[in-house]
């Protein structure tokens, strides 16, 4: 009877332990001038970031053959699903990919998402999010479309919006549809699930005068999205990116007018601190997402090289 119990108690030990696999933080990213590909940098704590060597995904698809902005997120199976831009300026879609190990990839596909509008003057940073309550994948993005909204400050084609489709399995896409339309240009939109109908977005006021991130508020990753906050970093600032460490948030963002990345940690984003001195990336670092992945991925990344 002891045997049996000692047994069972082993077993028990061995099952609680497997599901307290370490997780590793990796962040995404790509140099200029965008033709090389995706890089990635690994991190234990989420402060300090190790770069792992060379290109990950050489871009084959767009009329640029670009990669900038990768985003990615771990789907319920455990696949990563990546999406990111292809052309600076034209083109009316995006570049998506999908890996297990993140060296093997799917053939890169262009998603076309926004060919129904034969004016559109590019397709920008798009943000992949998992949707945990209806088990579907919210892409969103931004476009300028002229003549299409209120200038304000804006030429017609700096004019941004955001917009979004939907998709279970990446092959049926939902009709493109207007995301987000705060009334100015708007870009680089990340959603960030805080709790049950606690959503926060991201975003950057892209209009000259502003160019720098706010958040706003919703109960749904579909929105609506209310009560914008005001700025949270300075002027020509871009690409913000979020990971939760411990009972904390980091919000990531390429102060670009400065030549550095900074971040402000939170733990209801509504305050603020700035973390940057704290924070260590690699040179070079440019606008991705943070995801986490085991020992065992990061082991194959680093042994790839």
């Amino acid at each position: 009877m002891k045997k049996i119990f000692i047994i069972l108690t082993l077993s028990l030990f061995a099952v609680s332990y497997s599901q307290k696999k370490k997780e590793i933080f990796l962040f995404t990213s790509f140099r200029e001038p965008a033709t090389e590909g995706l890089y990635l940098a690994y991190s234990e704590d989420g402060y300090n970031w190790k770069g792992l060597e060379g290109s990950f995904l050489k871009p084959e698809i767009g009329a640029s053959k670009i990669m900038r902005d990768p985003s990615i997120t771990r789907g319920a199976d455990g696949t990563y699903h990546m999406v990111w831009t292809t052309d600076w300026k034209g083109g009316n879609g995006f570049g998506y990919a999908s890996s297990k190990d993140l060296i093997h990839w799917s053939k890169q596909e262009y998603i076309p998402v926004m060919k129904h509008e034969p004016e559109v003057v590019n397709v920008w940073a798009p943000e992949i999010f998992y949707d945990d309550v209806k088990k579907e994948y919210i892409i969103i993005w931004a476009s300028t479309i002229p003549f299409r909204f209120e200038k304000g400050v804006e030429n017609e084609k700096n004019n941004h919006r955001m917009y979004y489709v939907t998709t279970k399995d990446f092959k049926i896409f939902s009709d493109t549809k207007l995301y987000y339309d705060p009334g100015f240009s708007v870009i680089d939109c990340v959603i960030v699930k805080k709790g049950k109908k606690d959503y926060v977005l991201v975003l950057k006021d892209n209009t000259r005068p502003m160019r720098n991130i706010e958040v706003a508020f919703g109960k749904s990753p579909l929105g609506p999205f209310e009560k914008r906050s005001k700025p949270l970093t300075e002027y020509l600032s871009e690409g913000p990116t979020v990971v939760k460490v411990g009972k904390n948030w980091l919000l990531y963002y390429d102060n670009y007018g400065s030549k550095n990345y900074k971040a402000l940690r939170t733990s209801d984003f509504v305050k603020f601190e700035d973390v940057s001195s704290k924070i260590k990336l690699p040179e070079g670092h440019k606008h991705g997402t943070i995801t986490t992945i085991s020992e065992a991925v990061l082991k194959g990344l680093i042994e790839k090289k």
